[in-house]
């Protein structure tokens, strides 16, 4: 035991004489190091972590040191480590930002600029498309606007162009009105009719008449009923008028509305669908209202079919709308439990409208 605190003592002598060999400035490095060194582990995690800033002190310190009193450093990094920092930070230092060959890219507004007028415009091709970015202070070729719609996977405007009926509706509906009538079997076997109208643009529904007799005067005084409800403006700003081939439409309905500068537009037969956001309503109003409660008079539908049309303008949630053109639709899968839809054709008592 004696012998060891002899040696243990000699040797710290020896490194006492040693220290006293060595400038100032190299003992005045190290403890700069040891202390940075302290504040690293002072940080309370449980490994300590060199950031960017501790890597390049800790270098540019020990790179003043000579090589013996280096290996002589206590350090939480071997040598090789901080050797490795320095080279980073001198490649660093001396790297300079690579620039790709070749032009730059389009910029985000450009790109995103010139979809949307080919989204919103199906008939217009690349080179419309650039003079309309003209006019907008946008200087491209015409090359530009084909590269940015290929990348997008737009095809050109003859096979972009949707002319079917749906696409005239989406584009008209601003100012197009749609009518029609259906009817309800009371508890003692009574039919009733309902005239009704619904705006396209907003789904907005009119109630304008029951009656059990429908006659071509009934439909024209409920006509003008609604247009006097309405404003000028209002009234003014209907374009089309879509309704069907039924017998009660005659020449005086459609003389109300062309007075207001309105186009009556009747469905061709057998094709419904010309007349679909009405067609739908009236499969909305007999599921969610007439299905489901046992009507006994005239006055009795006019309170049902009021109420369901007031909560279908104000509470009911609207359907999103659905562009079915867009690339991203997915299709919706059956479950394979439920048996494939037919095409059934639509009873008369339950379903579809008059006329």
């Amino acid at each position: 035991m004696t012998l060891r605190l002899v040696y243990r003592f000699g040797c710290l002598l020896l490194g006492w004489l040693r220290l006293l060999a060595r400038s100032s400035a190299a003992k005045d490095v190290e403890i700069l190091v040891l202390r940075h060194q302290l504040s690293v582990l002072e940080r309370g995690r449980p490994r300590p972590t060199f950031e960017l800033g501790d890597r390049a002190v800790i270098t540019a310190l020990v790179r003043l040191l000579r090589k013996r009193e280096r290996l002589a450093l206590k350090l939480l990094v071997s040598p090789r480590t901080v050797l490795r920092w320095h080279a980073r930070l001198v490649k660093r230092n001396w790297t300079y930002p690579h620039h790709r060959p070749g032009r730059p890219p389009k910029p985000a507004a450009l790109r995103a600029l010139v979809l949307r007028l080919a989204r919103e415009n199906d008939g217009w091709g690349y080179r419309r498309i650039q003079a309309e970015l003209l006019n907008l202070g946008w200087k491209v070729a015409a090359s530009t606007v084909w590269e940015i719609l290929q990348q997008a996977g737009i095809e050109p405007a003859p096979q972009r162009a949707d002319r079917s009926w749906a696409r005239f509706l989406k584009a008209q509906a601003s100012g197009m009105l749609g009518v029609d009538v259906f009817h309800v079997d009371t508890v003692l076997l009574r039919r009733l009719f309902v005239l009704f109208f619904i705006e396209h643009d907003t789904r907005r529904v009119h109630i304008a008449g029951v009656t059990r007799h429908v006659t071509a005067a009934w439909a024209t005084q409920c006509a003008r009923n609604l247009l006097m409800s309405w404003d000028d403006a209002r009234a003014e700003g209907i374009g089309f008028l879509i309704r069907d081939n039924a017998g009660y439409f005659t020449e005086s309905f459609d003389a109300v509305f062309i007075t207001v500068g309105t186009r009556v537009v009747p469905i061709l037969p057998g094709v419904p669908r010309m007349n679909a956001i009405a067609e739908r309503w009236v499969g909305s109003c007999r599921r969610e209202a007439t299905d489901r409660i046992l009507i006994t008079s005239e006055r009795h539908l006019r309170l049902v079919v009021d109420e369901y049309a007031h909560h279908y303008n104000d509470h009911r949630p609207p359907t999103p709308p659905t562009d079915h053109s867009d690339s991203d639709l997915q299709t919706v899968s059956t479950r394979p439990h439920d048996p494939p839809k037919t095409n059934r054709p639509r009873s008369s008592g339950t379903t579809g409208s008059e006329g």
